[in-house]
């Protein structure tokens, strides 16, 4: 029972991850922009497709992972200079209809120029199972979380160490404030959408070798990732990752407990729960007001 429960738990703790690295990117956005990136789920997918390919044409698998991170955050720069910004002064709402828009027309460009098939990545250091407390871990399952919590801890510096990283929490905290500070929310934004595409693109590419890869791969993605911000309030990097390692460990539960047909509803029964009872999330920023 225990190597059984454990194995779930890998698994969990493993797609959790990748949720976690999906989540990061939509709390990014959010907390510069105020904007839901609906857009997220095509960045991983597009990660994960484009250095599935090109490692298949005879790419190095280093230098096809790290073509297709560059190539997955201009894309998102793209869509910020072109989509987003001629929108900049229009209301939240329209401008998460316009990210829904603009995640259509990747996923059809991306049908259209890469195929509908579906491609798999080589594991990054084979895929021979490793054995422990009696369950197997596969080693590209170590490559995901260890890289999950590289990202979380390169966030964490880039946030308290560098100039452009308290720009964009100043961005976050109050706008108006830091523009009359000379801080240009603009270039920000920009920013933060080319950090939120590369963190997708690194997501769909670990997970590639385990769950293989499409075109439509992004959709299940991406709403678990905004699941997953959801549950841990959308306000930064640990409650993005707590999100994702919850809510990948719930599917994983579900699925080898009670039934596989009932993972891909665990998201929306959390969410529900989520609004419900919490809806700031667990670690969402309580709001006083002055009466």
């Amino acid at each position: 029972m225990l190597a059984q429960f454990l194995q779930f738990l890998y698994s969990g703790m493993t797609v959790g991850s990748a949720y976690a690295l999906a989540a990061l990117g939509f709390t990014i956005i959010y907390n510069t922009s105020g904007v839901i990136n609906f857009a997220q789920g095509e960045f991983i997918m597009l990660g994960g497709m484009l250095a599935a390919l090109l490692s298949a044409g005879g790419v190095p698998l280093p230098l096809a992972i790290i073509i297709a991170v560059v190539v997955t955050g201009a894309v998102g720069v793209l869509m910020e200079k072109v989509v987003i910004e001629p929108a900049r002064d229009a209301q939240v709402v329209t401008l998460i209809i316009i990210t829904i828009g603009a995640s259509l027309t990747i996923r059809g460009l991306v049908q259209i120029f890469l195929g509908k098939g579906t491609h798999a990545l080589a594991p990054f250091s084979g895929d021979t199972p490793i054995q422990f407390l009696g369950a197997s871990l596969l080693p590209q399952s170590l490559w995901v979380l260890g890289v999950t919590l590289l990202v979380v801890g390169a966030l964490a510096w880039f946030f308290g160490r560098t100039m452009l990283g308290k720009a964009m929490l100043a961005t976050s905290n109050n706008r108006l404030a830091a523009q009359l500070v000379g801080i240009d929310t603009r270039r920000v934004l920009l920013l933060s959408f080319g950090l939120a595409a590369l963190l997708g693109a690194v997501g769909g590419i670990l997970v590639a070798p385990i769950t293989y890869t499409s075109y439509d791969a992004g959709i299940m993605l991406g709403l678990k990732g905004f699941v997953a911000a959801v549950l841990g309030g959308l306000g930064g990097g640990v409650g993005a990752v707590v999100g994702g390692l919850i809510l990948g460990v719930a599917e994983s539960m579900t699925a080898g407990y009670i039934s596989s047909s009932y993972k891909d509803a665990v998201p929306f029964v959390l969410i529900l729960l989520i609004l419900f009872f919490m809806p700031r999330g667990l670690f969402g920023a309580k709001i006083s007001e002055r009466v």
